[in-house]
C-alpha cells in the first residue's frame, strides 16, 4: 500500500504537492480538459482514472493521484496519476502528468515528478514506465521525460495511428 498522506511540500519554491481528495475531481477535470495536446479520448481516460483514484478500492488501490497547488490551498495547477504495474514486483506506470498552461516552465511538472518518484520508492518501486506518442505535439513531453532520466526502451510503429508510434520510456529510480 502506498502512503500518499506523507506527500508534503515539494522542492519548488511555491508549489505544494499533496494526495488527491474527493473534492479535487472537478477542478482536476477542468485542468485535464485545458491540456491542448490531449485528444478527447485521452481527456476522458485521464478523468476516469482520477475518478477511480478518488473513490473506494479497487480503483483507489490501482491508481494514485498527486495534486500540485500554487499557492498552497489554491486550485490544482498540476496533477500526476500513477500506479503499480500489474504482475511486476517493482515497476510502476506513470499514466499522466500534466500542468496548467498558466504554470508551464515554473517547475511544477518537475516537482510533481519528483514526488511521484519519492512515493514509488517509498512503496518499494525501482522503476517507472511511461508510454507516450511520437507525434510532434508530444515533443516537449518527450524532452521532459529525457531530462527526468528516462530512456527509450521500445517503439511500436503505427500503434496509435499510421503516423503515430508508441514510445515506451523507462526510468530506473535511485536511492
Amino acid at each position: 500500500m502506498l502512503d500518499l498522506a506523507a506527500a508534503g511540500a515539494a522542492p519548488a519554491r511555491h508549489i505544494v504537492v499533496r494526495a488527491l481528495r474527493p473534492d479535487d475531481v472537478a477542478p482536476v477535470e477542468t485542468l485535464i480538459r485545458s491540456v491542448e495536446n490531449f485528444s478527447p479520448a485521452e481527456r476522458d481516460c485521464a478523468v476516469e482514472l482520477v475518478v477511480l483514484a478518488a473513490g473506494p478500492p479497487p480503483g483507489a488501490d490501482d491508481y494514485k493521484v498527486l495534486v500540485a497547488e500554487a499557492p498552497a490551498g489554491g486550485p490544482p495547477v498540476g496533477y500526476a496519476c500513477f500506479g503499480p504495474t500489474p504482475m511486476t514486483r517493482s515497476t510502476w506506470d506513470l499514466y499522466w502528468i500534466a500542468v496548467s498552461p498558466t504554470v508551464r516552465g515554473s517547475g511544477c511538472g518537475r516537482t510533481l515528478h519528483a514526488e511521484v518518484e519519492r512515493a514509488v520508492r517509498a512503496a518499494g518501486g525501482r522503476r517507472l514506465r511511461v508510454e507516450t506518442s511520437s507525434k510532434q505535439d508530444y515533443d516537449a513531453t518527450y524532452r521532459f521525460y529525457e531530462r527526468a532520466g528516462y530512456r527509450l526502451a521500445g517503439r511500436v510503429e503505427r500503434f496509435y495511428a499510421d503516423d503515430d508510434d508508441l514510445l515506451i520510456l523507462i526510468c530506473e529510480l535511485r536511492g
